[in-house]
């Protein structure tokens, strides 16, 4: 295929997860034309960051060259996307080549806003705060988490939409089993801040709850990050009672989360939708104003939680419907909103938590309703199957 072809059967935005998964469905399902736009160098395996900064998993294994991810007989586009014009079938790429299509899929992942709360990315650069959304700021929360043997460690949710949300608590449950290990924990004041009623989900707040007793977590409830002062190492929060200050020692935070900026300002939007992603029908991933656009993960309009877990339902329904589409056939194929969130509630147990778009329990194993209990096994899946997985058979679309 000649690296200058500008038009494409299938052009697939974003090189994560879910654009080299649903390519990879699509080659097997007979599919000769898929090309992927995607800049980056480097493929990674993000459900393995709170690993990182809880200090279960080292940074190296979860990042692998982009080019050795590419499914075979697909294009790579080393490029970035400037903006879509789906009423010309065309994307513009950041280097003003042009590209056409008969089907797009939108899949570019999701936008870290670092600079909606202010003084948050200021803080960024100073030894006590850290993120582990970020490959080089999960392997400083590591060490930032490590160290810790006295003080006050927050961590915080943004409210909005966000990518695995939950993941916000899961390195500070791995902190807190560290730092009992080796009798700092009495010596410490950690505080979780997220914007829900409760710690996640009806389900899974039993278990959390009781996870969060005995390691002594303050959970604040319907609150949020407002401002970061890095100068002074002090927070403000926003809550049901007013501004609060906190002086902090660490600081760990999910950022708030958004479309793409090209993504918001395109007409694939969804008109009124919080963060400017993709609208779809959340069932079929088909756009509805535009027939031959197709969404998935983090940048689509589904009603689902975002997470990784939920790419490889979508994936697998929106190659099967696209594969129909392309025979002039309609598309049959459900999503049926499945999420999940492995909560790592210490360095060798997890509470599986998967649930559906309303939030009620749908687990894999139907008549394993009580997989959601902390577990052990769920660890070792969590940390050394799904890894394999994912890799192997999730990326090469065999799963």
């Amino acid at each position: 295929m000649s690296d200058q072809q500008t038009h494409h059967q299938v052009l697939v935005i974003g090189g994560g997860n879910g654009g080299i998964s649903v390519a990879a469905r699509l080659r097997r399902q007979g599919v000769k034309d898929v090309a992927v736009i995607e800049p980056r160098e480097q493929h990674l395996y993000k459900p393995l960051f709170s690993h990182v900064a809880g200090g279960t998993a080292p940074a190296s294994i979860t990042v692998r060259p982009q080019r050795d991810v590419i499914p075979n007989g697909v294009r790579w586009i080393q490029d970035a996307v400037a903006t879509v014009q789906p009423t010309s079938d065309a994307v513009i790429l950041e280097s003003g080549e042009r590209l056409t299509y008969d089907h797009l899929i939108v899949c570019p992942g999701i936008q870290l806003d670092w600079n909606r709360i202010p003084g948050l990315a200021e803080a960024m650069q100073t030894p006590a705060a850290a993120s582990h959304y970020e490959f080089e700021l999960a392997q400083k929360a590591s060490r930032l988490l490590r160290d810790v043997t006295g003080g006050t460690v927050v961590f915080t949710q943004p409210d909005g939409p966000a990518s695995c949300a939950g993941a916000a608590q899961k390195p500070m449950y791995q902190a807190c089993d560290y730092w009992r290990a080796t009798g700092v924990l009495d010596a410490i004041r950690v505080v979780m801040v997220v914007p829900t009623e409760t710690a996640y989900l009806p389900p899974f707040d039993e278990e959390l709850q009781r996870k969060i007793d005995e390691y002594g977590i303050e959970l604040r409830t319907r609150s949020v990050l407002l401002r970061v002062e890095p100068d002074t190492q002090q927070v403000v929060l926003g809550g049901p009672d007013g501004p609060e200050h906190l002086r902090y020692d660490v600081l760990n935070v999910e950022p708030p989360q958004s479309a793409p900026d090209w993504l918001k300002a395109s007409e694939l939007s969804a008109a009124g939708s919080s963060g400017g992603f993709v609208e779809v029908d959340p069932q079929t991933l088909r756009h509805p104003r535009f027939p031959n656009v197709w969404a998935l993960g983090d940048a689509a309009a589904t009603t689902n939680s975002k997470c990784g877990g939920a790419l490889r339902k979508q994936t697998w329904v929106l190659a099967k419907n696209l594969s129909r589409v392309l025979r002039d056939k309609e598309p049959t194929s459900r999503y049926d909103g499945y999420a999940v969130c492995p909560f790592t509630v210490s360095r060798s147990t997890v509470v599986w938590a998967e649930f559906d778009d309303e939030g009620k329990q749908k687990p894999t194993i139907p008549f394993a309703k009580r997989m959601y209990r902390e577990s052990r096994l769920s660890w070792v899946f969590d940390r050394h199957v799904l890894p394999w997985v994912y890799w192997n058979l999730i990326l090469t679309g065999r799963v």
